[in-house]
Formats: C-alpha cells, sequence, structure tokens
C-alpha cells in the first residue's frame, strides 16, 4: 500500500462515519441530484461526461478517464418543508441544514484498467414537525439516512468502448415519531413497531454496470444500470413498511450523450434521462389508501411513481485554470394527489432544478470545485384522511458544494 493509498483509506473511514450521522440530499425523490462537485454543478449530469472521480458514481467506466488521484467534497443541503391543511394553519418542519461529505479515490491498474473506492450518500427523508397534526404525542416526522460504499472496475475493450463494473455495500438507519394515530390493532400487523422506536439500522448489497462510447472525437455515448438494492428490513419498524419493514433501494438507469461542437472544442454539451424505479419496493411504491394494516404483504406505501429525470448541461473551459458549468434538470411527479396526506412525512415535491458550478485548477496536480443548486419551490395537494378538508404539502431546497482533487 502506498503513501497516497493509506490516508485515503483512513479518510474514507472517517468520511463513511460522518455520513452515517447525516441526513443525506434530496433532490429527484429522495435520490440525489448528483455525487461529485462538478456534477452537481450540471444539475446532476454525468453518465456521459466526465465529472471527477465521484463523478464515476453515476457510471463506474469513467475510472478509465482519471489517473491516479483522491476527490473529496462538503455539500450543505438546506430544503425548506412545509404542511398547510385547510382550517387548521400551516406547519413548519424543522432542521433545515445538512452538512454532507464524500470521498473517493481512482487507482490505475495498467493493462487499460483502473480500480476506484467511493463513499458517499444518498436519500433523505427527512422531517420534523414541532406540532403533530396526525394526532399523536411529540413532534411528527421521519429520518432516513443512507450510506453508499461502492469499488468501481473499468477497463477498456477496445474502439472506443470502456466498461465499468461496480459492486456495492449499503447501509441506512430510519427513525419515526409521532405516529400514534397508526399504532394499534387494526392499523398495523405490528403493535408496538410503528413508531418512536429510536433508529434502526440495517445493510445491504447490490451492483451497478456502466458502458462509455466515444463514437468520435466530438460524440460521447453513456448508460449505466443500477440494480435494487436488497435490504434487511426495519424490524423496530416492522408495523409500519410494508412486508414487515422491507425498505430496499430502488433499482435505476441512466442514458446520455455529449457532443463538443468541432468549431469550439472548449466547449461540451450533454443531455441524459434517468429513470428511477420507486414503484419496485413496496414501502415506496405502494398506495397509501391500499386497504390492508401498516406492516402486511403489499401493504400500505407512500405512493410514489417510478420517477423520470431530464438534465442538460454544459461545461466551458475558459482557460487552463477555470471552467465553468451550468445545468437544469427536471423530474416527473413523484405521487398523485390522493397520496398527499401520507407524503407530509416525506415531501418530495421539487420538480425543477437549475445549477451553476466552476473548477479551478491550482496546479496540475491541484483543483478547486464547487456549485450551487436551487430546487424551485413546487407542492403537493389533496384530501386530508383526518379530516374534511384538504393537505398541502411544499418543499424548495438549496445547495452549495465544495470538493478538492489530488493527483499524482
Amino acid at each position: 500500500m502506498n503513501t497516497y493509498q493509506k490516508p485515503f483509506l483512513g479518510a474514507s473511514l472517517a468520511a463513511g462515519l460522518a455520513l452515517a450521522a447525516a441526513p443525506a440530499m434530496a433532490t429527484t425523490g429522495y435520490f440525489s441530484n448528483g455525487t461529485s462537485v462538478q456534477s452537481k454543478g450540471m444539475a446532476g449530469a454525468g453518465v456521459s461526461i466526465g465529472t471527477g472521480v465521484m463523478g464515476a458514481a453515476s457510471n463506474p467506466a469513467f475510472g478509465l478517464k482519471y489517473p491516479n488521484q483522491v476527490d473529496a467534497c462538503l455539500a450543505a443541503f438546506m430544503p425548506s418543508r412545509s404542511v398547510t391543511i385547510t382550517g387548521f394553519g400551516t406547519f413548519q418542519s424543522d432542521n433545515e441544514f445538512f452538512p454532507v461529505p464524500c470521498i473517493g479515490g481512482n487507482f490505475q491498474l495498467g493493462n487499460g484498467s483502473t480500480l476506484g473506492v467511493l463513499v458517499y450518500g444518498n436519500g433523505g427523508m427527512n422531517t420534523d414537525y414541532p406540532i403533530n397534526f396526525f394526532g399523536g404525542v411529540g413532534p411528527l416526522g421521519v429520518n432516513l439516512e443512507q450510506l453508499f460504499v461502492q469499488v468501481n472496475y473499468a477497463t477498456e475493450v477496445g474502439n472506443g468502448v470502456t466498461l465499468g463494473f461496480a459492486p456495492i455495500v449499503a447501509a441506512q438507519r430510519f427513525s419515526a415519531t409521532g405516529l400514534q394515530a397508526f399504532d394499534a390493532p387494526g392499523f398495523t400487523t405490528a403493535v408496538g413497531s410503528v413508531t418512536d422506536n429510536g433508529d434502526d439500522w440495517s445493510v445491504g448489497f447490490g451492483a451497478q454496470i456502466g458502458v462509455l462510447i466515444e463514437a468520435s472525437p466530438n460524440l460521447t455515448f453513456g448508460a449505466s444500470v443500477r440494480s435494487k438494492i436488497k435490504m434487511d428490513p426495519f424490524e423496530s419498524y416492522a408495523g409500519l413498511f410494508a412486508d414487515a419493514g422491507d425498505f430496499d433501494i430502488p433499482a435505476s438507469a441512466t442514458i446520455g450523450m455529449t457532443f463538443m461542437p468541432p468549431s469550439n472544442s472548449a466547449l461540451k454539451i450533454t443531455a441524459e434521462w434517468q429513470r428511477i424505479f420507486y414503484s419496485g419496493v413496496g414501502a415506496i411504491g405502494n398506495s397509501s389508501t391500499t386497504p390492508l394494516p401498516l406492516g402486511s404483504p403489499g401493504g400500505p406505501g407512500f405512493g410514489w411513481k417510478d420517477m423520470d429525470v431530464f438534465r442538460l448541461a454544459a461545461e466551458y473551459e475558459v482557460n487552463s485554470q477555470w471552467t465553468v458549468r451550468g445545468g437544469v434538470s427536471y423530474n416527473t411527479e413523484f405521487a398523485a394527489p390522493i397520496e398527499a396526506t401520507f407524503n407530509a412525512l416525506a415531501p418530495a415535491t421539487p420538480q425543477l432544478h437549475a445549477s451553476i458550478g466552476g473548477t479551478y485548477r491550482i496546479n496540475n496536480r491541484r483543483e478547486i470545485h464547487m456549485s450551487y443548486t436551487h430546487a424551485f419551490d413546487n407542492d403537493l395537494s389533496g384530501p386530508f384522511l383526518f379530516a374534511p378538508t384538504t393537505i398541502s404539502e411544499q418543499m424548495s431546497q438549496h445547495e452549495i458544494a465544495v470538493g478538492m482533487t489530488w493527483k499524482w
């Protein structure tokens, strides 16, 4: 183990512990809109355009594009969440600042292959309402935090084609408070396993594959598919989530293309489409109006639909020191109005996001990255299940991220 790998492994452990203690980000449902700072500066784009070592979380085939290097980042995620119940008032969720770190390293193996190790967070079903408008005792809310350790292997197969494969280890923890209204016979299959049981942990495994195709000097295609990550059930909340606490991480698929105009080699324009298969996880995709008790096989969930995410972004190399970026993304609506009551616990309402960012090269071995993302205010309104009135939940987001690259 060389002198660079030892501090990297130590930093990876430290970042992992920090991530495990920090709520992760939410933009496209509860998937983060980009992992690296460079990707965040382009509204999450990165399957066909290089966005640093951490960007290889989107497409593991990109590892071959980087030398031996370590990337680290820190994002400040600032969501604003509120619920309005007609005739009862507006309720604001507390906790509007979440720091989230990441770290990753890429190592050349020779023979046209590389190995990368990435540690990052994802997810973010987080609310904390001081006033319990569901009628329970104490504050109302949920908290889901996720940590991923991804090992990327990339290899060149010839004719401009690179393949990547990445096994993924995931850990997540969940807690819920104030849901006493549901913790009773007839409402749940497991009384006592619905709310206020502290943090419960689960671990699981999945995998991702990616491909990068350099069709010409001016045109690149990329695609990746991540499997559903099968997680251990949340036993302490077996009476809340469908299928006795089962809460897997949904599968996703992304395709994209990047074009560099022949007349301007400093400019890259990229577009991509991603689908997140939320409906494939019962606790997330089953309708909250399903006429079964909570926790039962096929029981109620959040009613989330599969989500399509469309991104358009650009990167421009101003000079040898500065590169600037920008992008927009739009995702389809996450749930129908009838699901509004239960989704007050996880109001993943934003659909339109805009980002800007840049990189400053200190020298040929050191770079600083920065980005800002705004998720525009959006709401979901529908019937309130506890009274003959309507409920409307809202969320908007700000995110500022900074990162650093070290090469050798």
